[in-house]
């Protein structure tokens, strides 16, 4: 009997096979911590429920006898997984051993998890941990579980989740049964068809394709230019001005070009270029739900000088001029990776370990 077990996973949404895990996990240990991933992220059909959501999914899934053994811990993506492995190593520590006590040993904790395929790599990120890889538990799958849930026509979505009464514990379908009465539902069922018609568009082609992208990160007073998207994938959420790269342009014209067409900015050229400080490349392989994308996002810095005007078109429905130090209020409003992109230039993410008891 370990003194911990950890469960990690999105739980998107919570079906058969976590349960499996999280029971054995409850067997295997005095308590569990069950490590909820893609937290503070904003809704997609990739991560619909927040992770408050999936903490009260897993609550309503157990036995009350095994409830106060089970805490949940959020953590975010970091679109870098050794910076994600080293966040949930520190808070782990820190719910294990908080301040002015004595560390576990190892052998007192362990790691539950299930190989299911290359994404399952980052059950090795944890050697401190003994590691009980389990066979698969059912063969439930919450990509095809989202794909029916979301594609329901109108009117179908009691059928859809009667093809899913066998693959979900009762809370989970009474939750989706609920979700699908809330505008975001109709929202996500809107999105979850834009990526299909993308993948779709290229599913011929003899590979995968790679799509090059540019982005500006304009900075200003203290502020950062930012769009709200006008079209899905990502209507209404909070992004950096770019698009995908033309064929005839290099990435800075193309990062110039997006920037006029989505916002107006009325700097000339010139001014960009004086204030250009870095470009970075942001490649993480789930970075995008549109296919494998890769951006290259061009950092300005214009320091106190008067904010330029902008103006809304194009692919943004708004364009503003937003406080740096409002920006961790809106992660849960921030297209794809965008957040992050953000904090790499800036340093917005300070460590944060909440536990939540069931």
């Amino acid at each position: 009997m370990y003194d911990t077990a950890i469960l990690i996973g999105r739980f998107q949404p919570l079906h058969n096979g976590h349960l499996a895990l999280l029971r054995d996990a409850l067997c295997a240990a005095r308590q569990v911590i069950v490590v909820l991933g893609s937290a503070h992220a904003a809704r997609s059909p990739r991560n619909p429920f927040t992770w408050q959501e999936r903490a009260a999914l897993l609550h309503d899934a157990l036995p009350e006898a095994d409830r106060t053994r089970v805490h949940t811990l959020p953590v975010r993506d970091y679109y870098n997984e050794a910076r994600w492995a080293r966040a949930v190593q520190s808070a782990v520590h820190s719910l294990l051993a908080p301040q002015g006590t004595t560390a576990p040993e190892p052998s007192s904790v362990c790691l539950i998890g299930h190989f299911k395929d290359a994404t399952s790599g980052y059950l090795r990120n944890f050697p401190h941990w003994d590691l009980r890889a389990l066979e698969r538990q059912t063969p439930t799958d919450a990509t095809a579980l989202r794909a029916t849930y979301f594609s329901a026509a109108p009117g179908q979505t009691e059928a859809a989740l009667a093809r899913l009464q066998s693959e979900l514990p009762a809370s989970s379908l009474d939750f989706l049964r609920q979700f699908a009465q809330r505008p975001a539902y109709s929202a996500l069922q809107e999105e979850w068809h834009a990526l299909q018609a993308a993948h779709q568009a290229w599913a011929s082609a003899p590979y995968p394709p790679v799509f090059v992208t540019v982005d500006a990160l304009l900075r200003c007073q203290g502020q950062v230019l930012l769009i709200r998207r006008a079209h899905a994938p990502g209507r209404g959420l909070l992004a950096l001005p770019g698009g995908f790269l033309e064929p005839h342009d290099t990435l800075w014209q193309s990062c110039l070009r997006e920037l006029s067409e989505e916002t107006h900015c009325d700097l000339p050229p010139e001014a960009l270029a004086q204030a250009f400080q870095a470009v970075r490349v942001f490649d993480h392989p789930a970075r995008s739900q549109r296919g494998r994308t890769i951006t290259h996002v061009h950092f300005f810095d214009l320091g106190n000088r008067a904010l330029p005007h902008v103006l809304a078109d194009d692919d943004a429905a708004q364009a503003e001029w937003t406080s740096i130090d409002a920006l961790t209020d809106l992660e849960d409003q921030c297209f794809e990776d965008h957040f992050h992109i953000l904090d790499s230039f800036l340093g917005l993410i300070k460590l944060d370990n909440t536990l939540v008891k069931l």
